[in-house]
């Protein structure tokens, strides 16, 4: 790291870039069980924000590990080296001006505290809360199933342990409510 030497003094402010995108950068940061809702919320938000005019990023598990972080596992360590990596990222659209949505499973409390000190200010916790069994049931990817007969180990939900959030800055409730709605909800919550 020695002959490292970044340059962020000599690069355009956070608020200069928000000033051309006229939007403000943040990070919505979607965590729950897999076949809760994250990624089809957030691609729906996604388009309701570019419909309004505004620069949306989605970054979800699966383009995330299929290239930046192709290279990890499931194990606690590979997930929390995952975490670390698109936090990077995030935070990189985030200076931009760009309103970056995240949808991670992000297991555990100690992650998400983790990317929420490398992002910084303008994080938001979002709980996609959706019950074990409705999850299960939707199995859109069959990972449950599989998991379920030991075809994939350290499968959160099953083998490996899901905390929820604390005290997220916004709990959707899934279950309870049409896609449609979740959607506007998160909508309505960038928007404020």
């Amino acid at each position: 790291m020695e002959n490292i030497h970044p340059i962020f003094d000599q690069l355009l402010s956070q608020e200069k870039q928000e000033i051309l995108l006229n939007q403000k950068g943040a990070v919505y940061w979607l965590t729950g069980l897999s076949g809760s809702g994250k990624s089809t919320i957030a691609k729906g938000v996604e388009k309701e924000l570019y419909d309004q005019g505004y620069l949306v990023k989605v970054l979800d598990g699966d383009n995330i590990r299929s290239g930046v972080c192709n290279n990890l596992g499931f194990s606690l360590e590979d997930r929390k080296e995952n975490i670390r990596r698109i936090s990077e990222v995030a935070k990189l659209f985030k200076e931009t001006g760009v309103i970056t949505l995240c949808s991670f499973v992000s297991p555990t409390i100690d992650i998400r505290e983790s990317a929420k000190k490398i992002i910084g200010k303008d994080f938001h916790e979002v709980f996609i809360n959706t019950p074990l069994e409705v999850c299960e049931a939707r199995d859109v990817k069959g990972l449950y199933k599989k998991a379920r007969e030991g075809m994939i180990k350290n499968f959160t939900g099953i083998d490996s342990p899901f905390e929820n959030p604390e005290n997220p800055s916004l709990e959707i409730k899934t279950k309870d409510q049409t896609i449609e709605e979740s959607i506007d909800v998160l909508y309505k919550f960038i928007c404020q």
